[in-house]
């Protein structure tokens, strides 16, 4: 019981929900979308295989962007569970850590409304604990910079 008082613990269980999510992000890159019927079938061809005319050269389809736009999350995560791992392996001090994990909190707490309004329940929840154990580390970081141990 004396483990969930400590900051590590929920920034290591953060730590590791954003690498999962950066690897099942990374998954999602290579699933090839389907249709059930002719007309989400029709829908996913012009996805795929229609090209706008955006300017200076650039004529992306809309799974090309959206495959952009989905790599650039598996990466956000990727970057964020590697400095937070670093940063934690080199038992930084915790004025620096409760700026770490308040930033960490910001740009995931906006991500999380972001998601919130535009996608579906998988990434919500999945961005949801990622925030949820950010916000205990947040609490339980000691205010003096004892128990800073892993």
């Amino acid at each position: 019981m004396m483990m969930l008082k400590r900051y590590t613990f929920w920034f290591i269980a953060a730590v590791l929900f954003q690498f999962l999510n950066a690897i099942i992000h990374t998954i999602s890159l290579f699933i090839t979308p389907t249709g059930d019927n002719e007309t989400e079938q029709q829908m996913i061809t012009l996805i795929t295989t229609y090209k706008m005319d955006l300017g200076a050269g650039f004529h992306p389809t809309f799974f090309n962007l959206f495959t952009a736009l989905s790599s650039c999350l598996t990466f956000l995560f990727l970057f964020a569970a590697l400095t937070n791992g670093y940063l934690l392996l080199k038992h930084t001090a915790a004025s620096v850590m409760r700026g770490i994990i308040t930033i960490n909190l910001a740009i995931f707490g906006m991500l999380l409304l972001v998601v919130t309004y535009f996608t579906f329940l998988f990434p919500v929840v999945s961005v949801g604990i990622v925030v949820v154990n950010l916000v205990a580390a947040l609490i339980f970081l000691p205010k003096d910079g004892s128990d800073l141990a892993l």
